[in-house]
């Protein structure tokens, strides 16, 4: 069974359009709908960023509409 703290993979952390977050390998082309934020390093250093970062989970549009409240815009 691997162990995923002996992951010698350097990651970055990412983001979408919907300021969700997520690591990627840094030796690969950084998937389309995705950009760095300037982090990286191993697997445990860049979910500790994300933990600490990332601390409303809702996606963009979900908080843009919760946002307005009540008679707000209601398409997606």
């Amino acid at each position: 069974m691997d162990n995923t703290y002996d992951d010698p993979t350097h990651y970055d952390v990412v983001v979408n359009h919907e300021e969700q977050y997520s690591i990627w390998a840094a030796d690969l082309e950084t998937p389309a709908g995705w950009r760095p934020v300037g982090v990286s390093g191993d697997r445990a250093q860049c979910l500790e960023w994300i933990g600490r970062n990332w601390t409303d989970m809702r996606p963009l549009s979900l908080r843009t509409r919760m946002d307005a409240g009540p008679g707000g815009p209601t398409s997606c």
